[in-house]
């Protein structure tokens, strides 16, 4: 699998993982000029950015240890975009980040931090 798949996959599952829990997705792989967005989703007026990052390995590390500071100010910059384009005004905004793992073989692992920063 390719890492665009891989990535793709990921996001999938993470997805999955917050539908099941009453969250209504409201945009996937958003992009502008500035970059893109994983996940937005809404639950009883909070909108959730989420970056997902999917490895095959932990060898390297979780996958959220790779949301360094600099990719959080992105991400919080790349919400304000969204909010703006979509002309949204949120209670309250939180910024998840999901860590996939899914080997080559076996079941994939979902772990999400909520309020990861």
């Amino acid at each position: 699998m390719n890492r665009r798949a891989l990535g793709a996959r990921g996001e999938a599952l993470a997805a999955d993982w917050y539908v099941e829990r009453g969250y209504a997705v409201l945009d996937r792989n958003w992009r502008c000029r500035q970059g893109e967005l994983d996940l937005v989703l809404e639950r009883d007026g909070v909108v959730v950015f989420c970056e997902v990052k999917t490895r095959t390995s932990d060898a390297f590390g979780i996958g959220a240890e790779a949301v360094t500071r600099e990719k959080q100010l992105r991400i919080r910059r790349l919400a304000g975009e969204w909010l703006a384009a979509h002309d949204r005004h949120a209670r309250e905004l939180r910024f998840d980040v999901v860590s996939i793992l899914a080997p080559r073989s076996g079941r994939p692992t979902v772990d999400v931090l909520e309020a990861a920063f």
